[in-house]
């Protein structure tokens, strides 16, 4: 998918959505979507399965009006990325094409927020180059091994059958739209949200996440994980923020409280009634809380 597709979404998505697209050009030959938005200190936010740099629009938008710059990609096979058939879809892959785009962008200090997928492969950047991280913010995620999966998810992990119904029926993120938000979206963040997964071929990465979620020893990309796990120890001292939805039902309080055990210094923001996806059910009060946290 070429940045010309960005001009075709809907038109109100775009009134959500109002940015310039910019292309990287991976070594592997796939073209990595981004948003650079603003001047000033960089705020690198990465996303996870099944959202896109739409899911950050208005962090962006909140961040650069106080004097800030956003990097936000779109990940291999995500958003507005090419979405190639054939591809390493792998957590190992994911932290590389994060460092090639902060090598490209010459980009050696950042601050991070990170959400469901992002905080293994933000934490896996961050815990490579920790001198470079200035202060760390964790939206509803992981970024380390654990076995707590809930069993819908447990289900479509299944070779064939998930795949089936993943890519065919729209399973994952289709369902995602309604379920990891307490608040309802307006149409317009609905169809923005769901826009880039519209077909067989433009699920491949939202499958390839799920398949990819390392519960054992034998699984390709446990040994990723678990040395972004021990990274984390690199990062014990940096600023962090645990900014969370209490009822989200994937990456629930079992994960805050554990990422309280690796950051016990961290400040800590929990809202009751939001979900998984916080910053869209937190509104300004998540933006702002954020905003305050990575300007003061």
């Amino acid at each position: 998918m070429s940045v010309a597709r960005a001009t075709q979404l809907p038109a109100d998505v775009r009134l959500e959505y109002p940015f310039a697209s910019n292309e990287l050009r991976l070594k592997n030959g796939a073209t990595m979507h981004y948003l650079d938005e603003g001047t000033g200190p960089v705020v690198l936010m990465l996303h996870g399965n099944p959202t896109w740099s739409f899911y950050y629009r208005n962090l962006v938008q909140t961040m650069v009006a106080v004097g800030y710059r956003c990097i936000v990609p779109d990940h291999i096979g995500c958003g507005l990325s090419d979405k190639p058939a054939t591809y390493t879809y792998t957590l190992e892959q994911r932290i590389e094409d994060v460092e090639a785009l902060l090598d490209q962008l010459a980009i050696d200090r950042f601050s991070l927020v990170v959400h469901d997928w992002g905080g293994a492969i933000g934490c896996g950047v961050a815990g490579r180059r920790p001198d470079a991280l200035d202060k760390l913010v964790l939206l509803n995620t992981g970024a380390f091994r654990s076995k707590r999966i809930p069993l819908r998810i447990a289900a479509i992990k299944v070779p064939v059958f998930g795949e089936f119904v993943i890519r065919a029926l729209n399973g994952f993120a289709g369902p995602a739209a309604i379920m990891a938000a307490k608040v309802p979206l307006k149409p317009a963040v609905k169809r923005g949200l769901l826009w880039p997964y519209r077909s067989w071929a433009d699920r491949v990465a939202v499958w390839n996440f799920v398949k990819d979620i390392p519960l054992h020893a034998s699984h390709h990309s446990y040994q990723t994980l678990s040395e972004v796990e021990a990274g984390l120890s690199q990062l014990k001292d940096k600023p962090v923020q645990l900014v969370w939805g209490a009822k989200d039902f994937c990456f629930n309080m079992h994960f805050y409280r554990r990422f309280q055990q690796f950051f016990p210094q961290a400040e800590s923001a929990v809202y009751s009634q939001h979900g998984h996806y916080i910053l869209e059910d937190g509104g300004s009060e998540v933006w702002q809380q954020v905003c305050k946290f990575l300007t003061q």
